[in-house]
């Protein structure tokens, strides 16, 4: 079990680091890292691109792996 799940971390790991790297780069500075920008936050979720859904799924499973990798042992 713990063979496997350390099989899914590390393919969810490059995959997570792949998608990170595709993304393209923002002008907006810090300030919309921390949630200074001008639009409400009202449907959020549909304004973030399909790349950056990809990366919030990939790091959600990153981090339940990494869970039950510390769970099994």
């Amino acid at each position: 079990m713990s063979t496997f799940l350390s099989c899914i971390h590390l393919i969810v790991a490059i995959l997570m680091s792949a998608a990170v790297l595709i993304q393209q780069r923002r002008q907006g500075g810090f300030s919309g890292v921390f949630g200074g920008g001008t639009q409400p936050d009202a449907g959020q979720w549909q304004r973030f691109t399909g790349l950056t859904k990809i990366t919030i799924v990939l790091a959600t499973v990153f981090m339940l792996t990494s869970f039950l990798l510390v769970y099994v042992s």
